[in-house]
Parts: structure tokens; C-alpha cells; sequence
């Protein structure tokens, strides 16, 4: 089939150098000039695991395009996904639609025959209705559906996300786009995916529904670990003990920093807001966003716990900055608030990430960058483990660390409290 992506952030790119993988002829596209043509040299914007190999494989096999020509690609395409970002809007919780809106004016000229216009990216409730009516005022309904197919693409694990995915949602009454859809995933169902056919408002909802339900699970755990601190009791031990629970499930409770990224944090307002608009109050989710909002305070103030106070001239040292492993994405990191709040009480603050320097940190007196973990934790007073990178798993501390009585305070609870009491290493943990 011929694919169209609109837009080549994380989920656009992934989804278009996976789709080309299928055997589909796809053309991303982008109004930044400068990445098209980076992409078209194999220069991936992202970091995600795999990505750069099977973007390479596909535009060398002529499958996967690159092109700044919305209105050229659009008319050659039979589906076209809209793949931009609905960031919050600044001061308030509402999703910025302004690019979704803007796409599909543009979408608009260009259809000539019938086309599939799919929502990729994550819209609000009756965002297409919204599309489907700017279209309609120009171009009659016969030549084109609006469908909503959401994306459930975890950073660092979207290309298995994408082959093996739990469930494909299509959003659509419209028996021909169904059909047509159910044949476009028919690959991956026949690996085992759950393919769902609900109204477009219902799949919108989905999304929305399932991330802030796994906000929910992080943000619970969580407030369990505060409460394991207090009492004595390991968090590993809660978690193991429910998660056994088939009702509960394992995954994603994990005590650690308050969650961030690119998902959780504006879809969890987002549903609220909705809420708020159809006259629903989501008190639970609001519960959550203010628990979440409090989460790194908290650890702030553990950090002024453990260092008794003197924070000033002490040395720190950050392992990770991103909001998880295995991803670049800074957005909502606990980091962002931790490094400059630490560097402003007169902390020496060191940080490495597998990922690279972070612009954001350059400014901020006391902040440096590290280009290995030996560099960065060295001289350290107070090893910070705030991302549970691989490379942080294993290391030697008494071999690497220079000063005596240096304390680790490991958010992702990566190593044994036991090894480290064994080995005679000052360490606290998430929950214990």
C-alpha cells in the first residue's frame, strides 16, 4: 500500500521505517528541510534503539521516502497518517491541536481519489469530528474517512512495540476503511495482535484512558514506596506481592522518580480537561497529576536527608538524566528539576547520560558534563542513579570513587540494599 506519514517526529518515523519493513511503499513527510535531508543522508533525529538500521534498510530499498512536498505526497498515497505533536498548551492543560488542524487544511487540496486520514498522533475526544468536518467543507464525504488508530509505542522499545504490538485500534464506522486497515496490519495480527474495530470517538478515548491508567499504577506505587520508608518494609516485596496478582499485574510497579516523557504527563491533563468539558470530574487522575507534580520535592528533600543538610560544596553526580532508559527524551525528566535545584543550594553537580550532553544544563553554574561514568562519579560525595541505563548496572564503586564515606541513592532501586551493606557502601534506595 502506499503510506503517507505527516510529520517525522518519534512516532511519524517509527511507524513509517516499520510500515516500509512490512513490504508498503511509505513517504514521510516534514516541513524542516534540514531533517528531511539528514534523513536522507541516515541521520536519525532520535535516539531509539534499532531505528538508524531499519531506516537505512528501507530508504536503500527504495521502500521509505523523505520529502518536505505535503501536497506531491498526499495525492499519491492511499493512507495518510498525521503524525504531529499535540504538546500542552502553555498555561493551561489543553492539547495545542494547532498543527493537527493545520495539516489537514493543507491534506485537504490534495485529495483526488479516496483516502484513509488516520490520527496518529494523540488527539482529544471529537478531534475527528473536528477533521472531518474542515475536510468536508471543501471535498465531498465519498472521497475520504477520518480514522482514529492510536499508537501505543514505548521509548526505547517502539520497533518491538510497533511488530509485536498488544492490540491495533481502529477507529472508524466505515466498513471500506476497515477493511482496508485490517489488511494493511495483516501481518502483524497474524503474529498475534488483538486488531479492535471501535467508533472513532471510542478509540480517541482509548489512548488517553490507557496511559493515564499506567500513570495511575507508577504514581501508586509510588506513594506505597513513601509509606515502605517510613515502616521498614522493602517496595520490591509489595510490588512482587500484588503484582503475582493477575488483576494487578507486575508491570509498572516500579518505585522511582515521578514518571515524564512525552506521554504521560500531557495525556493525563489532557483526559482531565476533557473531563472538565463534557462536565465529568476525573478526581482520581487529578489525584495523580498532583501526586506526580510532588514526586520529585520529595526526593529533594531525601537528598537533603541524607547529606544531613550540607548540600553546599558537596560534590554530585547524576547517572542518567533522561526521563527513562534507552531514550534521549528529556521532556518531564525529574533531572530538569533536581541538577539546577541542587546546583542552586552550591552543590558541584557532575552528570554522564549514554545520550549525550543536554543543552538545557549548559547554562547553569556548577553543571558539568561528564564523557564517561568513571569521569563523572570519581570525586563524588553523592552518587544520584536517576535512569536505569544498563550501563549503570554493574559498576565497582569502591574501585572508581576516590573519597571515603560517599553515599548512592539509587531512584531505580538497580542494586541489592544486601551487596551494598556487604560491600560497606552508604546506600538508600526507593522504598526501603
Amino acid at each position: 500500500m502506499k503510506l503517507c506519514m505527516i510529520g517525522t517526529g518519534y512516532v511519524g518515523l517509527v511507524s513509517g521505517a516499520c510500515f516500509a519493513d512490512l513490504g508498503n511503499d511509505v513517504v514521510c513527510v516534514d516541513k524542516d528541510f534540514n531533517k528531511i535531508n539528514r534523513l536522507k543522508n541516515g541521520v536519525i533525529p532520535i535516539y531509539e534503539p534499532g531505528l538508524e538500521e531499519l531506516v537505512k534498510k528501507n530508504y536503500n530499498n527504495k521502500r521509505l521516502k523523505f520529502s518536505t512536498d505535503l501536497n506531491k505526497s498526499v495525492a499519491k498515497s492511499n493512507i495518510i497518517f498525521i503524525c504531529v505533536g499535540t504538546p500542552t498548551k502553555k498555561n493551561s492543560n489543553f492539547a495545542d491541536l494547532s498543527q493537527i488542524y493545520k495539516v489537514t487544511k493543507e491534506i485537504r487540496g490534495s485529495i483526488n481519489k479516496f483516502k484513509i486520514i488516520i490520527t496518529k498522533s494523540t488527539v482529544p475526544v471529537t478531534t475527528g469530528d473536528q477533521i472531518e468536518k474542515i475536510i468536508s467543507k471543501k471535498k465531498p464525504k465519498k472521497l475520504f474517512s477520518v480514522v482514529s488508530n492510536p499508537e501505543f509505542l514505548r521509548e526505547g522499545e517502539a520497533i518491538r512495540d510497533f511488530i509485536y504490538p498488544d492490540r491495533i485500534v481502529i477507529g472508524t464506522n466505515n466498513s471500506r476503511s476497515n477493511k482496508i486497515l485490517k489488511n494493511l496490519y495483516s501481518p502483524l495480527i497474524s503474529k498475534g495482535a488483538k486488531y479492535i474495530n471501535t467508533s472513532r470517538r471510542a478509540s480517541e478515548l482509548i489512548k488517553y484512558a490507557s496511559n493515564s491508567f499506567l500513570a495511575t499504577k507508577i504514581t501508586f506505587i509510588n506513594e506505597i514506596a513513601n509509606l515502605c520508608e517510613k515502616i521498614g518494609v522493602d517496595i520490591e516485596d509489595i510490588s512482587i506481592g500484588i503484582g503475582l496478582d493477575k488483576r494487578i499485574g507486575g508491570r509498572f510497579l516500579r518505585a522511582g522518580p515521578a514518571y515524564g516523557g512525552s506521554c504521560f504527563p500531557k495525556d493525563t491533563k489532557a483526559i482531565v480537561t476533557t473531563g472538565d468539558k463534557f462536565k465529568t470530574n476525573l478526581s482520581l487522575i487529578k489525584s495523580v497529576i498532583k501526586s506526580n507534580q510532588k514526586r520529585t520535592s520529595l526526593m529533594l528533600d531525601k537528598v537533603n536527608e541524607i547529606l544531613k543538610g550540607r548540600i553546599k560544596n558537596k560534590n554530585i553526580s547524576f547517572l542518567g538524566v533522561t526521563f527513562k532508559a534507552n531514550t534521549d527524551d528529556m521532556r518531564d525528566s525529574s533531572s530538569l528539576l533536581m541538577i539546577p535545584s541542587l546546583a542552586k543550594k552550591g552543590a558541584k553537580v557532575n552528570y554522564y547520560d549514554p545520550t549525550g550532553e543536554k543543552k538545557i544544563f549548559k547554562k547553569i553554574k556548577n553543571v558539568t558534563y561528564c564523557e564517561n561514568i568513571n569521569t563523572a562519579i570519581r570525586f563524588s560525595d553523592l552518587v544520584i542513579i536517576h535512569t536505569e541505563w544498563n550501563d549503570f548496572k554493574s559498576i565497582n564503586f569502591n574501585s572508581v570513587i576516590k573519597k571515603k564515606n560517599f553515599i548512592v541513592y539509587d531512584l531505580r532501586n538497580i542494586y541489592s540494599h544486601s551487596k551494598m551493606k556487604k560491600d560497606k557502601i552508604n546506600y538508600f534506595g526507593v522504598g526501603r
